[in-house]
């Protein structure tokens, strides 16, 4: 039971740059949903039917929720929610294809969580403008300006940890599973741990990351 991210080639530039399992599944993600996304959208009509009805009704349900969660501020911040959330149910479940989730791995984690607290400031300042997040630090009190910047760093970390450590901790029960009962119970575990717990934790992150943002506008 391999934890560690295996080096599957290295670039010859540089010194050499190392291309990990976590940057390759992730290429694959990445291409899946760009031509799954052209393959989807190719011929739409005015009035929608069949997937195309079912897709937009995905969208506007995800619409809908960030707009009463966001107010005014929505349309900018449902596109990036959107695409985390498919990255991820992706990422989370791509076990069951035989492919390594890039989300077993701290660093794709950690980088997903500074991506969504990048967009949390991005946020504070198109709503309060420069002046008025920086002002922010110092509010209700200036002693509060220490919990503020510590918080900044706490919470990208609270997005990374979390996300990270139940992957982890459903592909280490998985592995445990398959060495002690290897036959049939190993397939219903894998039914929770990558469907079930991998959409949980998709919520999970998209969720706080929209609380995160709703926070930052108000």
């Amino acid at each position: 039971m391999e934890i560690g991210q295996s080096v599957v080639f290295t670039i010859p530039i540089l010194g050499g740059i190392p291309v990990t399992t976590t940057v390759v599944v992730t290429w694959i993600i990445m291409a899946i949903l760009t031509i799954a996304s052209l393959i989807v959208t190719r011929g739409w009509n005015q009035v929608p039917t069949g997937v195309q009805n079912f897709v937009e009704t995905i969208i506007d349900a995800l619409n809908s929720f960030t707009k009463d969660a966001l107010g005014e501020y929505w349309a900018s911040f449902a596109p990036y929610l959107g695409t985390v959330a498919l990255y991820l149910i992706l990422a989370n479940t791509i076990d069951l294809f035989g492919l390594t989730p890039p989300t077993k791995d701290l660093s794709a984690t950690s980088a997903l969580a500074i991506m969504s607290i990048i967009v949390v400031i991005i946020a504070s300042i198109k709503a309060k403008g420069l002046k008025g997040y920086a002002k922010s630090f110092f509010e209700p009190m200036p002693f509060f300006f220490p919990m503020k910047i510590l918080d900044m760093f706490t919470r990208p970390l609270s997005l990374a940890a979390r996300l990270f450590g139940n992957i982890i901790a459903a592909f280490i029960i998985m592995g445990l599973i398959s060495k002690v009962v290897p036959i049939v119970v190993p397939a219903i575990f894998s039914i929770y741990f990558d469907l079930f717990d991998g959409a949980l934790q998709m919520v999970v992150f998209v969720f706080l990351t929209m609380l995160y943002i709703e926070e930052a506008v108000e």
